[in-house]
């Protein structure tokens, strides 16, 4: 693909004949893309776009305090969008220990110690009683991007917010990178939510049917187009109708054969049709589904 196509927002997909939901996207951080030749400057703009292909509902979710206010504030302000917030595994270890780096958006950060975890923890409950926050995430653990030091505030924090999450009857919306094991583990010990929902899921075929026994949703992104994903259709496959969801994660996770450039809500009818050929569906068959399960998911 030439350099400059990286900067071309991929081309609308046919409409989906049944309206579904992104049930995971970020669009705080969508980049400024021309949608239909104007600048992309608003959330409606981008609610527009998606619904005109049959995208009529999203869930943004929160990845720390700002951005977990955004989304409530969003979510109140359209009919279309609803929230879930929560600090991301990778924002915890930030907040107890530091960021001098600056790798968030944040920046860098001085360590804040137990203390400022339990602050940012009290301040994620509040948010989570709105009547508009539907979920608590994306929680859980990341093994990629942390260090053995920051694994126990990433632990502590994520048994916070299952506790949120059920206290509140919210689902709890998962991210689970590279750390499999301890997420099912800590979801055995503290009880999982009634509604528990793997985001971007990434785990293979004897995952999915761990995870299916439990009656946990999985929800899959345009990752499950990529050539070298088999063992995440593989999971697809086995991943009963009533318990996937598709989602975006966007502005990441582009389905091939637009990879590299920015995702959007609009682009989930690409990764819907490429499900739907996996699970031996229609695609009205697969859509009717998942707009069912994430309503279900997430109380709406």
């Amino acid at each position: 693909m030439a350099p400059q196509d990286k900067n071309t927002p991929p081309p609308l997909p046919e409409p989906l004949r049944v309206a579904v939901a992104d049930s995971h996207t970020h669009l705080d951080m969508l980049p400024q893309l021309p949608l239909g030749g104007a600048p992309m400057s608003t959330v409606e703009e981008a609610l527009a776009k998606a619904a005109s292909v049959g995208v009529t509902t999203v869930v943004q979710v929160g990845c720390d305090l700002a951005g977990s206010r955004w989304a409530a504030d969003t979510a109140a302000a359209h009919d279309a969008v609803h929230a879930t917030v929560a600090l991301h595994p990778n924002e915890a270890p930030r907040i107890v220990l530091g960021d001098p780096e600056g790798w968030s958006r944040q920046g860098a950060r001085e360590a804040g110690g137990d203390a400022a975890l339990d602050a940012a923890l009290d301040e994620i409950d509040a948010l989570a009683a709105l009547p508009h926050v539907r979920g608590v995430g994306e929680t859980g653990l990341d093994y990629f991007r942390t260090g053995p030091d920051g694994m126990a505030a990433q632990e502590r924090s994520f048994r916070a917010h299952i506790e949120i999450a059920k206290r509140h009857d919210k689902a709890l919306v998962i991210h689970d990178r590279e750390a499999h094991d301890d997420v099912l583990r800590i979801l055995r010990e503290e009880g999982a939510p009634e509604r528990t929902v793997f985001h971007c899921y990434s785990g293979d075929a004897a995952m999915a049917e761990i995870c299916a026994a439990a009656g946990y949703f999985m929800s899959f992104a345009g990752n499950v187009t990529f050539k070298n994903a088999q063992p995440l259709r593989d999971a697809l496959a086995v991943a009963p109708a009533e318990l996937v969801l598709v989602e975006t994660d966007a502005p990441f996770l582009t389905p091939a054969p637009y990879r590299g450039r920015a995702n959007a809500p609009y682009l989930i009818p690409v990764t819907l049709r490429a499900m739907a050929e996996v699970k031996g569906l229609t695609e009205d068959e697969l859509a009717t589904a998942v707009a069912a399960n994430t309503a279900r998911a997430f109380g709406y």
